[in-house]
């Protein structure tokens, strides 16, 4: 038999019998994702805020301190949570936490633990991700905002953020796409999602490979599709693309965008209606 058409029957056969584990995984797959990345879309706002809180030599030492001791710490956080694997993070806090304080605090819930590690590993990625789309607007509209008597808060909520989402928002895209693949790691700590039903499945059928055609099939759908609502979203946030006064405005003259009439005569006319209306 031709090995397409014998791997297109395997891979009916799998489906027709474990459609149901499949569909689960998915959904287990996307909600961990979305939810995961929106919360880590906080996390990143809060350290991303918290990390450009400005201060200088006259303020006050302990101000200084505690700024400093923040970024500190946020500075730690992301380096841990980005430089080691998230398989090797969810291991050490399902598995370590408990060894560390004698089953104290451990997870009874794998999926109560994957929800967190998902979460704290896009909130370190985001944190970057925040910062520089913080550090790319203009200071200007900073000082601009702070001239006024805007505080920092309101500056960043109100000024600075709004344009900050919208430069960073491909990359909340691309943290979204991410942890929708990378979501199969956690198969480690028995959170039953879309990879963990695949490696269930070849074990009760051998059927490795037509699974995995599976897998790929519904990883390569979920991604396609959420890049495709992000491109949506980026392009309604771009707002119309011409923004060029009416001429039946009356503020159109003032703004500069009429057409001047080159005429001699309509010139002489229109100054003579313009002297007559003084009178």
């Amino acid at each position: 038999m031709n090995p397409f058409i014998q791997l297109g029957h395997d891979m009916m056969q799998l489906w027709s019998s474990y459609s149901s584990q499949y569909l689960h995984g998915i959904w287990n797959t996307i909600y961990l994702a979305v939810i995961c990345t929106a919360i880590g879309c906080v996390i990143g706002l809060m350290c991303g805020i918290l990390n450009t809180i400005p201060f200088s030599p006259h303020d006050h030492a302990v101000k200084r301190f505690f700024l400093k001791l923040i970024r500190l710490v946020i500075r730690i956080y992301v380096e841990v949570f980005r430089g080691t694997p998230m398989i090797l993070q969810a291991v050490v806090i399902f598995y370590g936490l408990p060894y560390f304080t004698n089953f104290a605090m451990r997870f009874d819930n794998a999926l109560t633990c994957a929800f967190l590690v998902v979460s704290i590993n896009t909130g370190a990625y985001m944190a970057e991700s925040v910062r520089g789309g913080i550090m790319s607007i203009d200071p200007g509209q900073t000082e601009g905002a702070k001239a006024i008597g805007m505080t920092h808060w309101q500056t960043m909520t109100s000024v600075i953020l709004p344009q900050a989402l919208r430069n960073i928002l491909p990359q909340i895209g691309n943290n979204l796409i991410i942890n929708l693949k990378d979501t199969s790691v956690l198969s480690v700590i028995s959170v039953s999602e879309f990879f963990a039903v695949h490696k269930t499945v070849t074990g009760a059928t051998m059927l490795y490979f037509p699974s995995a055609a599976i897998e790929m099939l519904g990883y390569l759908t979920m991604t396609v599709i959420a890049s495709l609502l992000l491109r949506w979203v980026e392009k309604k946030m771009e707002g119309a693309d011409n923004y060029e006064l009416t001429q039946d405005d009356a503020l159109t003259l003032s703004a500069g965008t009429y057409r001047l009439n080159k005429n001699p005569e309509d010139l002489a006319e229109r100054n003579l209606e313009g002297g007559n209306s003084h009178v």
